[in-house]
């Protein structure tokens, strides 16, 4: 299939999914149309009222009064005009304010309902100006676009069917000529210049995503003293994208005059035709006037229209992004009314489970376990073994390839995946905090919780004392990704949420790794009273913080080389006992310079 029918065929989904939105407000559409309809009647009626006046006044020995009331009524024509265009503009817009309102509340549920695998791959930088580019595109065609697009259509038809019946029909043959030479000019470097317009969008989006991506990475380029190799990056882009844009102005260059030329050749044409029937007495004053009139309202329009059709097609190519994210299936999807889970004891099943991210690389292999109800499954393992896989197939943020995850005897895959999730509480290794107050990311547990309820959670994960102490309390700001606060803080705080939420089973993933030995300690003691009588997957680095789980697992490459108890497992002597044994020199090495350092 070509380019041309592809980019056809994507304009024409574009409309029909805009219309599925703009249908509800039919009765709003259609009376706006009828105002449209007015104030066009009202304009091309202005000339043949002026007409009227030259022609009246241009006959002085035959004026017997002053023609009050044609010229009342050319000042009231004027006015009606505005008045319905006005009017128009009125009724349509809650149509288009309420149409761009639903396509970005559709656009970030549709992005929240999507896979973790597409957020995996998605440059946030990149995605923020398609959706503002495209709700930009989505007002422009349902506003400018629709009510300059019809009325130019429906004025320069009521203009030809006027001439056409009191003119000669030459001024008919030259207009259409006209107009069909302008169309087809415009329709074919318009469709070339949209080449050049997807360049440009796909540069800026580029250039958003890299400056959005080192702003985020901003420690990094500070360590490596990368700010010069930054700005190069950026440049190459900005330079590109330059290019990119002049090329396109120089397309645009050549659209415009090619349009106003053959719209001069038109009106030259239609003028000395009329002054050739002036001249021979075939046409009053009163009729040139009117047809110069006549010829402005349609070559104006026609300019617009032109305009109008270019920034159109802009517009199309500006939503077809967002309208591409829209169509983005979700990779897990779920059939409509899933029946809710019911946790009743807290059992958790994992039935040989295998799964790969891509088809090539397989990251688990017949995964079998079992956690207790209210019991404790640890597991371990080095970095890719695929031990944190297990927490996002159990929260189902993936489908498992193979075997079944099950709770209570329910397979997850047969519930909906909102009550999956709300009766589980993660502790994350690093806490994910809004750039928000303290109260809302704790309150973010559970939606509805009074103060009261975020207070007595805080106190629970032991730090509430540290809030109260700072000057706004809880309404303190913790900033981008909750750089305000220390690691240490940021974990009781995501402890705190996970307590508020209050579910019966928990998910550590190493929630205690990225801290030094003194904060693990503490935070340690926090997670121990949370997971009590609570069904429970910790997914650890540090043996450490497992060494009363009811079950300890050992992973390596995927598969499971070894379970049991710690006592059990130090027994066998072999890979749990080999890291423990290496992690316990290590906290010894740690304590020595701490003594050390202390000494000092």
């Amino acid at each position: 299939m070509s380019d041309a029918s592809t980019e056809k065929g994507g304009d024409i989904n574009v409309v029909k999914d805009l219309w599925r939105v703009v249908s509800a407000f039919r009765g709003r559409i259609f009376l706006a149309l009828f105002f449209l309809i007015l104030a066009k009647l009202a304009v091309v009626s202005v000339p043949l009222a002026l007409k009227r006046i030259v022609d009246e006044l241009s006959r002085p020995e035959h004026i017997v009064a002053l023609p009050v009331v044609l010229l009342i009524g050319y000042a009231l024509l004027r006015f009606a005009s505005t008045l319905f265009n006005e009017l128009r503009d009125l009724s349509f817009s809650r149509v288009t304010q309420h149409t761009v309102a639903t396509y970005a509340l559709n656009t970030f549920s549709h992005l929240h309902a999507l896979g973790a695998r597409f957020h995996a791959k998605r440059r946030i930088g990149g995605l923020l100006p398609d959706i503002d580019r495209g709700t930009n595109g989505i007002a422009f065609l349902l506003g400018v676009g629709l009510f300059t697009l019809v009325p130019t259509l429906l004025e320069i038809g009521m203009v030809i069917a006027i001439m056409t019946a009191r003119y000669s029909d030459w001024f008919t043959v030259i207009l259409g000529v006209t107009f069909l030479i302008y169309c087809g000019f415009t329709l074919i470097f318009t469709q070339r210049r949209s080449i050049f317009q997807r360049r440009v969008n796909r540069l800026d989006s580029n250039a958003k995503s890299l400056l959005a991506d080192s702003l985020i990475n901003y420690d990094a380029v500070k360590y490596f003293t990368n700010e010069r190799g930054e700005a190069q990056r950026f440049q190459h882009i900005m330079d590109n994208w330059a290019e990119a844009a002049v090329t396109n102005q120089r397309a645009l260059f050549i659209l415009h005059v090619g349009q106003s030329a053959i719209i001069a050749m038109g009106v030259a044409s239609v003028m000395l035709l009329a002054g050739k029937f002036v001249l021979t007495r075939e046409m009053t004053v009163g009729d040139l006037i009117l047809i110069n009139a006549y010829v402005i309202q349609i070559c104006l329009p026609l300019n617009a229209l032109g305009f109008v059709y270019r920034e159109a097609k802009d517009a199309l190519v500006n939503a077809e992004k967002l309208f591409q994210l829209l169509r983005e299936k979700p990779e897990i999807d779920e059939a409509p009314g899933l029946p809710s889970l019911k946790v009743t004891r807290g059992e958790v099943l994992f039935d040989n489970v295998v799964f790969a991210y891509e088809a090539a690389r397989p990251i688990l292999h017949g995964i079998s376990f079992r956690i207790p109800p209210g019991g404790t499954v640890a597991v371990v393992g080095g970095s890719g073994s695929g031990k944190s896989t297990l927490a996002r197939l159990l929260l189902r943020f993936y489908e498992v390839g193979g075997g079944s995850i099950s709770i209570d005897d329910q397979d997850i895959r047969g519930v909906n995946s909102s009550s999956l999730r709300l009766a589980i509480g993660v502790v994350p290794q690093e806490a994910l905090l809004f750039n928000d107050t303290i109260a809302f990311n704790i309150g973010y547990g559970r939606n509805g919780a009074t103060m009261e309820e975020i207070v007595a959670a805080a106190k629970a994960a032991h730090v509430h004392e540290l809030i109260d102490s700072l000057p706004h309390k809880y309404e303190t700001q913790v900033g981008e990704r909750g750089v305000m606060l220390s690691g240490g803080e940021k974990q009781r705080i995501a402890i705190a949420r996970a307590i508020l939420k209050n579910p019966p089973l928990l998910i550590f993933d190493e929630a205690t790794s990225a801290l030094d030995t003194a904060s693990e300690q503490a935070i340690q003691h926090e997670l121990d009273q949370l997971s009590e009588n609570r069904t429970t997957l910790v997914i650890a680095h540090r043996l450490s913080t497992v060494v009363d789980a009811t079950e300890i697992l050992v992973m390596e490459r995927g598969r499971i080389i070894e379970r049991g108890s710690h006592a059990k497992l130090l027994q066998q002597g072999g890979a749990y006992a080999r890291l423990w044994q290496l992690q316990q020199r290590e906290d010894d090495q740690q304590r020595i310079d701490h003594a050390l350092h202390s000494m000092d």
